[in-house]
């Protein structure tokens, strides 16, 4: 029941700010709002106009955290998002999966998992973070990657579908 009225108040604070230009004082507005339905939230959580949050009772968020233009995070299982983490836009961020059911994945049970995105990470734009992955802090996740594993060297870049260290940054 919870969750549902979270959904319900993640959608209405999308809406009712929808309009507002992305400017640091509205950003950090829709972050506040959406801070009141997750598990923790730190200061100057900026969230621009068109970003989706859902799940807001899985998420974690540190201090000085920016979510870009038409990004989605969905948090169905516990999703920790460390200090000044840059999320660029058309990021995806889920914490769930789908599973079959008589050959079919449309009736098949949810998998969840958790995700963690260390401190001082930026997400590139149009990457895509899957259930049980970590980006160790000060990491960079190239444009157009798919992260799905854990990995845990700092200050690396990784990339790719799926992802892999590329360098140490």
């Amino acid at each position: 029941m919870i969750s549902k009225l979270l959904l319900i108040y993640s959608w209405f604070v999308r809406a009712l700010l929808y309009f507002l230009p992305d400017v640091p004082l509205c950003m950090r507005f829709r972050g506040f709002l959406y801070s009141f339905g997750m598990l923790k939230c730190g200061k100057d959580f900026q969230v621009t106009h068109n970003a989706i949050i859902k799940d807001l009772q899985n998420i974690s968020v540190g201090c000085n955290v920016f979510v870009g233009n038409s990004s989605v995070i969905m948090g169905s299982g516990d999703l920790s998002i460390e200090n000044e983490v840059l999320i660029g836009p058309h990021v995806v961020i889920i914490s769930g999966n789908h599973t079959k059911y008589r050959n079919s994945y449309r009736y098949g049970q949810a998998k969840v998992g958790d995700i963690f995105i260390g401190r001082g990470s930026w997400i590139t734009s149009n990457c895509t973070i899957g259930m049980n992955s970590s980006l160790p802090e000060g990491s960079v996740l190239s444009a157009n990657s798919f992260l799905n594993k854990k990995f845990e060297t700092p200050n690396a870049i990784y990339g790719g579908v799926p992802a892999n260290f590329i360098k140490n940054d």
